[in-house]
Parts: C-alpha cells; structure tokens; sequence
C-alpha cells in the first residue's frame, strides 16, 4: 500500500486527532473573524492551521508570543515606511525590501519560533505597507486589523490545544530524552567494541544528537506549561553537556582500541567490551532505576580493576571507561530530572548554537531579490492581485531558507498548490456560493482543509498537504463579503502560481553555500572556538563550545553522507574537535584555580591542542604537544599536585591526543593527494 493509501484509508489515531483539533481551531476562528466582521478572516484561519503544525500545549503558547510579537513590530514598521515615504512609492518598497531581508537575516540566524517571529514581522510590513500604499491613510487600521486577525487565530488555537487532546511538552520531552539516550548506549556498545562499520557509527551518534537539538530547541516551550518548566530546561542543557562530553570520550576510546589494541592488554579489552555490552543491556532495561543500577554494578567493576603494571596510555584507557560509565550516569540523573524536574536538583546554563552569519546573509539577500522582482513586476503590470505574488515570495522565501533542502520543500509546496486549484475552485467557488447560513458555509470551506491535514499526520506527506491545505485558504480567502466571479480567482491562482514560481527561481539560481564552502566553515569555526576556549570564563566556554558543536557536527554528518565511501571523514574531524575541546575545558576547570605557573603551563597546553587540531585537520602533522604536557606535569609537580597517579593520566592524555591528531592528519593528507582528488572527481562523475 502507497503511503497516500495509508494516510487516507488507514490514519493513524495521532493523525485524525492533529486533523480534528486543526479543523476546529480553524473553525472558531472563522466564525469569530465573521462575527467580528473583520477585514480578512482567512488570516485568523492561517494562523491557527500555522500554530497546530505542533500542537503541544507550551509549542503553541510560544509561538503564539512570536507570532504576536512578530507581527506587532512588522506593524509598526509598515507604519513607520508609509509615514515616511507615503507618496514615493519606489523609496517605500526599497526600505521595505531592506527590512525583508534584515528579517530573513534574523530568521536564518534564530531557531524554532523566534525564527517564525521574524518571518511574521516580513510578511506584516509587507501588507502593511502594500495593502495601504494606495491610501496611506489607512494603514493604521490596517495594521490593527492584521494584528486582530493574527491574535485571534492565535488564541483559538491554544484554547482547542490546551482543551482537546492536549499533549504537553514535557512528554515529548521524555520521549526525545529516552531517544538521546538509547542510541547513546548503542552508540557506545559499537566503540568499546571497536567496531569498523563507519555506517553504524555515524547512524547512531547522528540519532541521538538530532534528538538533543530537537531537545534543547524545544525544551525553552516548557516553561508556559507549569511552575517546573525551568527545572526540565536546566536538565536538558545537563543531558547535552553531559552526552556530548560522553560522545567525545568514546571517539578516544574507540580510536586507541582499533588502533592501539596491541599495547592495551587482553584485560582491560575484555573489560572494555564487558561495559559495551552492559551499555546496550542498560538500554533495554524498564525504567531509569534499572538502567542506573546495572550501570552502577559496572562502574564498580571498573573502579575495582587495579593493576600496577598499567603504562600512562592503558591507565588513560581505564580512567576513560570510569569517566564514561560517570557520565552516563549523569545522562540518566537528567532524563529523571526531565520527567519530574522536583525529584532532581541539576544546574546548567545555556547553551550556544552555531550560527553561519555568511549564510544567513545569503538568504537575506535571496529574499530581498526575489521580493524586488515581484514588487517591480507588480508596479509595472498595475496588477491588482499582485501583493498576492508578494506574499507567497516573502513568506516562503523565508521559510525555505531554514530548510536542509529548500529547492525539494518548494517543489513540494508548488505541487501541494497546484493540487489546491482545483478544489479551492469546486469548494470556495462553486459550491460556496450557493451556500446560506454558517453551518453549511463552514462545512464547505472545512472540508478541504480537513483532507489536507489528515494527510499532514504523516511527516512524508507533511509538505504537499500543509500547502494544499493553505493555499485552499488562500485562494477561497472565506469573508463576509465573498467574491465568486471566475476571473477574480484566476487572478488569484495566477498570483499564488507567480509567486511561488519565482521563489523556486530564486532558491535554484541562488542556491545555498556549496558543500566543499560549508565544510571549510565548519572546520574553521571550530578550530576558531579552540582557539577562543581559554578567553572567557569555564562556564561560558563550556556552553558555546558544546552548544557550537551538536550543530557542527550534524552539519558535517550530512556532509559525509554526500560523499564516496572512501571520503568519508569530515564526522570524525567532528568528534575529534570534540574531543579536544573537551581535553581544553576540562583542563581549565582542574587548573584554573591553581598557581600562576601551573595556569600559565595549562594556557600553553590549550593554545598547542588548538593549534595541533587546526593542523592536522589541514593534513599538517602536529607538533608541540608532547612538550607542552611535559611542562605542565612539571608545572604541577613543582607547585600543584605532585600525586603520581595525576601525572600519569596527563602524561597518558596528552599521548592519547596526539595519537588521535597524527592519525587526522594522516587522513586528511591523504584526502587532499592528486590520487584521491582524481578518485573523488571519477566517482562524482
């Protein structure tokens, strides 16, 4: 059975609810908009369909405020651009052009709803001022009349979410965690056994840290919902410090028993795999309780494991299996902390992302030509559906851009929208017009729409019916004073098509950065993130660095995906960075209170381990390191900690990185030689 077969003739129960509470949020908004007797009715419609796409209780309070927010100062920018330029209309659309794309520029830079906040201010200084350029007199009424609409929709939709089916954040919340931290086990069973499957690897790191992005951009919603969503944010910024800081140690783990094992010992691999296989064990485990106490039984086997014989490398090895178990215990201290923020006290910051402020700018200036394009095309033709086409270039141009794949989300909403005419014509025009009194009015303007949101249960079909679904809305535009005639909605039609079409356009002439670009960034940003990982305070470090690297890494996942079997190594430069920004944090949180001497040796140690990334990320072999740590293991026995167990794990740390970089730097040499290029370019070909 196709999946159209599936979403239509056998939902799923998650789906008809999501179709049902969208149709009725739509519906209230409708009948108040019409009760109200305000201007544009289908604008309340848009936003509650708009505010259900996630409908979790929080998710919708939240991006109600940034859609309010959002519209409310696009209101008051529209204002301000008819107030100054009210009889030139070429200096209005060319500031108003400049304030699309600072928008955009916004939106590609900020996350989830806040992003969607400032495609909202875009799209309501665009009405605004389009709308009212004829008569600038009435752009104030207008502007009240955009945000009656936008609140109303708003509110309808977090009424019917908080009272029909509700689901909360924390929910999904503890699901996403539970997702994070199994793939996590999984992930850590396939290093500790030193497994060569790259594949496997890169599938079960990649799960889990979309499901930590996915948590930590949705955890801010929490707070609407009840007194603990602070307690549930703070344990989600401890999950993803703690996961990445786990995920980082088992890269090392894994590199020096595929590559080392011979030095290591048949003891310490046996009990390497024995905590692997008692990972994965822990993630079939019921409940957080079981999980935490076999992990607990194998901590204490591994703290039990005493040998005096051990070199610095196989003590490093030891002490890193301990760490890892500590960490993982951590990770389920905050899943617990997630699901009942009371039971667990856990403190963390905030986290950074990483913000690629040249591709922002991109989409800014997308945006700003494909909104100067249909603003000269609709003052050349006088056409008076022509702020059609500028809606459907400013809104989607927007949202298109914080997409992975912009040109395949377009080409999915064009043929949502060509889907959408012929309904939108047999519905909103033909059938409509004969309809009398509201309850046959609603059911014909709902009808469509609600066929479209079935379908958009299904994540697969998501962008043909949510834009189905929208552009039927659009080219009805239901109100109390409806026109039927055929060429009004051919006009229409014609608008949406335009306007779409030249957003396609747009995203297939300019396109994003090119991967080869993306990846140079990548590696430049974090080897510019160690470089500054000493300069503020730990704390602070700590949290851009870890924020930085969920998305960095994602990033250069997906860049491998893109590439011939034998290329693929732009996730381990990843991990790498990782690694050694771990090495550099926690460095300053051990010796930053220390004596003048032993700082200054630590600075040294960090600014080398930054350097030595940089370098072998370039193919350049790294230098320096081994003496670096040698002058502060005499740094510390001359003024610090002279215990002898501490300077053999550092001199073990320290030959543990090294051997790491030296292998990168092997690869990526390798990866820039005219015989891999030649290989690369005949399998592109």
């Amino acid at each position: 059975m196709s999946i159209w077969m599936q979403a239509y003739l056998t939902p799923s129960a998650q789906a008809v609810k999501f179709a049902i509470k969208t149709s009725l949020a739509m519906l209230l908004a409708l009948y108040l908009a019409l009760w109200f007797d305000l201007d544009r009715p289908y604008w309340a419609l848009i936003s509650a369909a708009f505010l259900q796409i996630r409908p979790m209780s929080g998710m919708v309070i939240e991006k109600g405020l940034c859609q309010i927010g959002g519209t409310f100062v696009g209101a008051v920018v529209g204002i301000a651009i008819l107030g100054l330029f009210a009889q030139a209309r070429i200096p209005a659309l060319t500031t108003l052009t400049l304030w699309v794309m600072l928008c955009v520029y916004g939106s590609s830079l900020l996350r989830n709803n806040f992003s969607y906040g400032c495609i909202m201010g875009a799209v309501t200084a665009m009405l605004v001022v389009v709308i009212a350029s004829s008569q600038p007199g009435n752009a104030f009424d207008i502007a009240v009349a955009r945000l009656s609409e936008i609140g109303l929709g708003a509110i309808c939709a977090t009424l019917v979410s908080a009272l029909l089916w509700p689901v909360r954040v924390k929910e999904h919340l503890a699901r996403e965690a539970d997702k994070a931290i199994n793939q996590a086990f999984v992930h850590a069973d396939q290093r500790l056994a030193a497994t060569q499957d790259l594949e496997a690897l890169q599938t079960s790191l990649t799960a889990s840290l979309e499901s930590l992005s996915l948590l930590e951009g949705d955890s801010q919603a929490a707070r609407y919902e009840d007194p603990n969503g602070a307690g549930r944010i703070r344990a989600t910024h401890v999950l993803t410090r703690r996961a990445l800081r786990f995920f980082a140690l088992l890269a090392a783990l894994h590199q020096i028993l595929q590559e080392h094992g011979d030095r290591i010992g048949s003891d310490i691999k046996a009990l390497a795999g024995a905590i692997g296989k008692g990972f994965e064990e822990a993630k079939h485990v019921e409940g957080v309780t079981g999980a935490r106490r076999k992990l607990q039984d194998l901590r204490r086997q591994a703290h039990g494991y005493k040998d005096a014989s051990l070199d610095p490398l196989q003590r490093r090895l030891l002490f890193g299996l301990q760490e890892a178990l500590g960490h993982a215990l951590v990770m389920l201290d905050a899943r617990e902390a997630i699901a009942h923020p009371g039971d667990k006290q856990l403190r963390a910051g905030a986290l950074s992302w990483h913000r690629d402020r040249l591709s922002a700018l991109l989409n800014a200036g997308r945006a700003g030509i494909v909104f100067a394009c249909l603003a000269t095309f609709w003052i050349q033709t006088h056409w008076s559906d022509g702020q059609v086409a500028m809606l459907m270039g400013t809104l989607f141009s927007a949202i298109f851009a914080t997409r992975d794949n912009p040109v395949a989300m377009a080409s999915m909403f064009f043929k949502g929208m060509l889907a959408a005419i012929p309904t939108a014509f047999l519905f909103g025009h033909v059938l409509l017009s004969q309809a009398s009194g509201f309850p046959l009015f609603a059911m014909l303007v709902i009808t469509p729409l609600f066929i479209g949101l079935l379908g958009a249960g299904e994540p697969r079909l998501m962008g043909y019916c949510l834009s189905f679904t929208i552009f039927n809305i659009l080219l009805t535009m239901p109100s109390n004073g409806m026109d039927f005639s055929l060429d009004h909605f051919i006009n229409r039609a014609l608008a949406v098509i335009v306007g779409l079409s030249v957003v396609m356009m747009g995203f297939r002439l300019i396109p994003g950065l090119g991967a080869t670009l993306r990846r140079r960034r990548l590696i430049h940003a974090i080897s510019s993130d160690l470089q500054r990982i000493g300069q503020p305070s730990v704390q602070e470090a700590e949290a851009n660095f870890s924020g930085h690297m969920v998305d960095r890494i994602l990033q250069l996942a997906k860049h491998d995906d893109t590439l011939p079997e034998d290329q693929r190594h732009l996730f381990m430069l990843g991990l790498n960075g990782l690694d050694v920004g771990r090495v550099c944090l926690r460095l300053r949180y051990r010796f930053d209170n220390a004596p003048a001497p032993v700082q200054r040796a630590q600075r040294e140690v960090v600014a080398t381990l930054a350097q030595a990334y940089e370098d072998s990320a370039n193919g350049k072999q790294p230098v320096g390191i081994a003496q670096a740590g040698q002058a502060l293991k005499e740094a510390i026995e001359a003024h610090g900690d002279p215990r002898a167990n501490r300077s053999e794990l550092l001199e073990g740390l320290m030959e543990r990185l090294a051997l790491i970089l030296e292998r990168q730097a092997k690869i990526m040499a390798g990866q820039t030689s005219p015989e891999v290029k030649a290989r690369a370019g005949e399998a592109n070909a």
